[in-house]
């Protein structure tokens, strides 16, 4: 099979794949950068990047012959089939808005999310229905984790505090 090389690049192209190594945070496209900057700098054949990387020759030769055709555009996944989600931009500054407050401040009878929770409150105001599951990993990208509550034990008792301290007290005698 014949080997596959870069053309000579110009020094805004290598910024370009540069840039997309340091900055992205999807794994697949740095790793494709990578390939491409071991392509273009060190002059590397496929073989050899497929080892640096530890990835597959055709794959690396795939990748080489997309990025000649496109650019750095190429780099990136096709377009997957199927359903388009249904969270929108919308929807997700919604549902940031509404777990940063209380529920009782927005009328509902309950004091703390859950995901469901979430969801069912989301559904009524945008009228986009999705799972607990979506709207557990909608917050996860923006690093917000909800928690299990805490079981919390009072009594409108005044002296409630004074009892328990003495219920928990050995009894001397």
């Amino acid at each position: 099979m014949k080997a596959i090389s870069l053309p000579p690049q110009s020094g805004e192209q290598l910024q370009g794949l540069e840039e997309w190594y340091q900055t992205t945070k999807d794994v697949r496209l740095r790793t494709r950068a990578q390939m491409m900057l071991l392509a273009a700098e060190k002059g590397l054949t496929a073989p050899a990047i497929a080892a640096i990387v530890r990835d597959d020759e055709q794959t690396a030769r795939r990748w080489m012959k997309r990025y000649r055709a496109e650019g750095v555009e190429g780099l990136k996944d096709a377009p997957k089939s199927g359903n388009p989600g249904k969270v929108t931009p919308a929807y997700e500054e919604r549902l940031l808005s509404a777990v940063r407050r209380r529920p009782r401040s927005l009328d509902l009878p309950f004091s703390l999310w859950t995901l469901q929770r979430l969801a069912d409150y989301l559904a009524e105001t945008t009228g986009i229905r999705v799972d607990a599951e979506t709207v557990r990993l909608h917050l996860l990208k923006q690093e917000i984790v909800l928690s299990r509550p805490q079981p919390k034990i009072s009594s409108p008792d005044p002296e409630y505090l004074v009892k328990k301290r003495w219920s928990k007290t050995p009894a001397t005698e």
